[in-house]
């Protein structure tokens, strides 16, 4: 009797371990894929059944030419119809495209962060030349400022250093979590997306998950 007791504790300590283990396995497979994220670079509704995670940087040609052929129909089509959540993950590689970073997390809300975001990917062949940050720096603050920033506000944001570690941070965490070896590098629900960068082909892949 004895033992038959002490098989059916050791039948529940097995099942608690196992069960625990699974559990265990589900948490660090989500954890492995969790990335930081500004609030005001993520548009969308939280509940869509689609998320879109674009690691980029500002001084990218691919990275402009996504937005300007991707994103704007994307937005009016499937976020603003609540179908799809969008990050724009900062993945900076150059200074050029960090300080371009630092001034976009100077906006305080989410409208006038993408509209920054669009303005400086329309205009990107027009502040991103040269090696002189200081010039490159006057130009994207000509940018920020249509927008409502204040020169002061934008200088402080670029002398941030908790600003700068928190995005350096980020494009660590996205090197390690998603092997990020180029710019733009799209995500579709946490899937790679390989396909051709223009709408019609994306929208293609997203309308797979959505019906």
């Amino acid at each position: 009797m004895l033992i038959i007791i002490k098989m059916n504790n050791l039948k529940k300590i097995v099942k608690y371990f196992v069960i625990s283990f699974i559990y265990l396995n589900i948490i660090l497979t989500k954890i492995s894929f969790a990335t930081n994220v500004d609030p005001n670079t993520t548009i969308g509704d939280e509940n869509a059944k689609v998320t879109i995670k674009v690691f980029s940087s500002l001084t990218c040609p691919h990275c402009a030419n996504f937005h300007s052929k991707i994103f704007e129909d994307l937005k009016k089509n499937y976020i603003d119809t609540k179908k799809v959540k969008f990050e724009h993950h900062s993945f900076p590689l150059d200074l050029a495209a960090l300080n371009g970073e630092k001034i976009l997390r100077c906006f305080s809300s989410t409208e006038t962060s993408f509209k920054f975001l669009s303005q400086i990917y329309e205009k990107q062949t027009q502040w991103a030349v040269g090696s002189d940050i200081k010039k490159i720096n006057a130009s994207i603050k000509i940018i920020g400022k249509k927008l409502g920033l204040s020169n002061e506000k934008m200088d402080k944001c670029i002398a941030n250093s908790e600003i700068e570690d928190k995005i350096l941070n980020e494009r660590i965490l996205a090197q390690k979590n998603y092997k990020i070896s180029s710019t733009p590098t799209i995500f579709i629900n946490d899937k790679k997306y390989e396909g051709d960068h223009n709408f019609k082909s994306f929208e293609k892949e997203l309308n797979k998950i959505l019906q």
